[in-house]
């Protein structure tokens, strides 16, 4: 990232601008009925600067923009405080990293980030928290990418990224300035609980892009919270997404299918994953030794068209919903096992008709 510049008059004045617009927010709280802390400053976080509720703001604008010394990490603020912030949030502040602001417009989630990272300063408005900090990581969904990036404005030495797996870096353009940097940072982690998220994050893959200089600083950060930065081509995100996808999301709709088949054993999901789960997890762990086509069983490497004929009739008795999933992914097993010369071409046409076949 290039050196953190003192701001020039002009960005100075577009920074006191955003500070109104922040003003007028906290005005509009205020007018809603929201607690806005009548009792004024609150003592020990700096002269000028109030906290309403979870939240600060500066009447004088005493706090100068935020800079860090030759060498040192940027100073960085995360906008959004859903699952992914948070666990960067966390993350990042227990490797060093100068996690300060935050920004979120609800307030449980603001209230969390801060106990979880109590020397960060919240804002409502991600415009608020731009003037706190040099790298401002946007952790929104993928929609609200976009449109955010609309709304800020960055200044001269800053820079700005995103978490999503899906958009390039070009989706920030809208908030660049002349000398600031954008990039991506995306972990291949499922951010469904905290402290799952924060232990996968050590050997996790992360996705990043930008130029060669914000590229060092990203690569920086993803070895800081423990995990394996790879940089991706130009261009190749929507495919990178969709595996990943298909890693995460996918596995789930597969365990569904085994759990809504397994249901007419009388099993429920505890039970149908106490008997099928350890199939899967040796499964993935024949595929990381022996590599995926070695890894690959059952009727479609021997050619068993009366099994596939007998499961199909099982399933649509029982679990129709599950009748596609199990064509899909058997001919996709058809597939592999064609590649790797485990069928004669009779076997691989008798195959064929019976997943054609009714029902």
């Amino acid at each position: 990232m290039k050196a953190w510049d003192e701001m020039e008059a002009a960005e100075r004045r577009a920074r006191e601008r955003r500070m109104a617009e922040h003003g007028e927010t906290l005005d509009q709280l205020a007018a809603e009925g929201i607690d806005l802390d009548p009792e004024g400053t609150i003592a020990g976080i700096g002269p000028g600067t109030h906290r309403h509720g979870d939240l600060e703001h500066a009447s004088d604008h005493t706090h100068p923009h935020a800079h860090s010394e030759p060498g040192e990490r940027p100073v960085t603020g995360i906008v959004g405080a859903g699952p992914v912030g948070l666990a960067l949030g966390v993350a990042l502040s227990r490797a060093g990293w100068p996690v300060r602001a935050v920004a979120s417009r609800d307030p449980g989630r603001r209230a969390r980030f801060r106990e979880h990272v109590p020397s960060v300063r919240a804002f409502v408005e991600a415009n608020a928290l731009v003037d706190d900090v040099e790298l401002v990581i946007l952790a929104v969904p993928d929609d609200a990418v976009a449109p955010l990036a609309e709304t800020l404005r960055l200044y001269a030495g800053q820079a700005i990224i995103h978490t999503s797996g899906l958009l390039g870096a070009e989706a920030l353009a809208p908030a660049m300035a002349a000398g600031t940097q954008a990039g991506a940072f995306h972990p291949l982690v499922a951010f469904a609980d905290l402290d799952l998220a924060l232990a996968a994050l050590h050997g996790a893959t992360i996705a990043i892009e930008g130029d060669d200089d914000l590229v060092a600083h990203l690569a920086d950060m993803a070895e800081a919270i423990g995990g394996s930065p790879v940089r991706l081509a130009p261009g190749a995100k929507a495919s990178y997404h969709a595996a990943a996808v298909l890693s995460a999301g996918g596995v789930v709709a597969l365990l569904d299918t085994i759990r809504e088949v397994a249901s007419a054993l009388g099993l429920d999901e505890a039970g149908a994953m106490g008997i099928y789960l350890p199939l899967v997890e040796q499964t993935i762990a024949n595929a990381r030794i022996l590599g995926i086509d070695a890894a690959l069983t059952g009727p479609a490497t021997r050619g068993d068209a009366g099994t596939v004929a007998a499961h199909l009739a099982a399933l649509d008795a029982a679990a129709p919903d599950a009748l596609p999933v199990y064509r899909a992914l058997l001919a996709r097993d058809l597939a592999v096992a064609t590649r790797r010369g485990a069928l004669s071409p009779e076997a691989t046409e008798r195959l064929r008709t019976a997943l054609a076949g009714q029902p």
